[in-house]
């Protein structure tokens, strides 16, 4: 099978804590599939975007994405992936336009002669056209609304042309419209990208629902595979 993740046994934990995050996590992601990790607070499911984006050293097991093993100087690999955290957003004094955070996914995959090539702005207006943000590009990120900026940084994620997706919580504190709407625009970059995603989420709506199939962590294990289908109809009761 082809993998584009691969978690083996992995045990992690963040400096200065005993208590390990992550105890003995195995997780195969196949490439293509839309995975969703849900659980209560505290049980893990950040430390895993974390370990397979190379941001927080494992202490024993192994990471593997798109077969190559995954460390924090993985700087290559790393340009594979399109992380967008949880609780990023930006505050209105930001001094940077839209579109200046989705060009900023260009500068791993581009040499100095490209930085302000025409090829270079294209892909980025592209990018945002792509989730209906291009008219936005040339407004200060941090005035916009969190759904806004969520979009910005799926554009982002596109602009980068990365294969794998890893979202934390992307809905969370948007309506009901706005997270049926960000669910499309994940359908769609990943349709454009052809690429995998890897999506923390408690919210049982359309991104649980869109996924392939949800595991559970507890207390950093995986207790529960699932269906994403019936992981939402057991949370709708």
């Amino acid at each position: 099978m082809d993998r584009a993740v691969l978690l083996e046994a992995v045990q992690a934990a963040y400096e200065g804590e005993r208590a390990a995050v992550l105890c003995g996590v195995t997780l195969a992601v196949d490439r293509g599939e839309q995975v969703a990790i849900t659980g209560p607070n505290g049980a893990g499911k950040t430390t895993v975007l974390e370990v397979v984006n190379g941001l927080l050293p494992i202490d024993s097991g192994r990471v593997r994405v798109f077969g190559g093993d995954v460390t924090p100087d993985s700087h290559r690999l790393r340009a594979e992936i399109a992380y967008v955290p949880q609780n990023l957003f930006f505050p209105p004094d930001t001094p940077f336009l839209a579109r200046d955070v989705v060009f900023t996914a260009r500068f791993a995959k581009m040499r100095t002669t490209d930085l302000f090539s025409r090829l270079e702005r294209t892909l980025v207006n592209e990018a945002l056209d792509v989730v209906g943000m291009e008219a936005f590009g040339g407004r200060p990120v941090g005035r916009l609304s969190g759904g806004q900026q969520r979009k910005v940084l799926l554009a982002r994620a596109i602009a980068q042309r990365a294969q794998l997706l890893l979202l934390d919580e992307p809905t969370a504190n948007l309506d009901p419209d706005a997270k049926r709407e960000l669910a499309s625009l994940v359908a769609s970059v990943r349709t454009e990208l052809g690429a995998t995603a890897l999506v923390v989420s408690h919210d049982a709506g359309p991104l649980l629902a869109a996924s392939d199939r949800t595991v559970a962590l507890e207390a950093g294990r995986i207790v529960e595979p699932a269906t994403a289908s019936a992981r939402v109809d057991a949370e709708a009761r």
